[in-house]
């Protein structure tokens, strides 16, 4: 009976140290895993930023280019405003004396059109 049951006490031993085995391989796998999920973690931040950067630099020199096309059309209609802000100032006077004239001046005419029937 003793040996059997040493050979007992010795088959539980080596189910402990298997399954002590096993966990420890169960906390290495985890520990692996979870390594790994913050490497994956990392690298994706990392992308992350190079394609912020790399979309804020397009942008910036997107909008930099339209800053200056909105400056340059700005520019253009000051100069046209100005170009007819001083034409309305030199033709005034010549403008209100055909108007004044076409309006005093009354020269009354039978149309074309008109039909005399009696």
């Amino acid at each position: 009976m003793a040996s059997q049951s040493q050979g007992i006490q010795q088959l539980l031993q080596a189910e402990k140290r298997a399954a002590e085995k096993v966990a420890d391989a169960r906390k290495r796998k985890a520990r692996r895993l979870k390594q790994a999920k913050e490497e994956a973690q990392t690298e994706v931040e990392q992308y992350r930023r190079e394609r912020e950067l790399e979309f804020q630099s397009k942008q910036q020199a997107a909008m930099g280019s339209q800053g200056n096309l909105s400056a340059e059309v700005e520019q253009a209609t000051r100069r046209q405003v100005q170009g007819m802000q001083s034409s309305q100032q030199r033709n005034r006077e010549r403008i209100l004396a055909q108007l004044l004239g076409m309006v005093c001046d009354v020269r009354p005419q039978v149309h074309p059109n008109y039909r005399i029937t009696a």
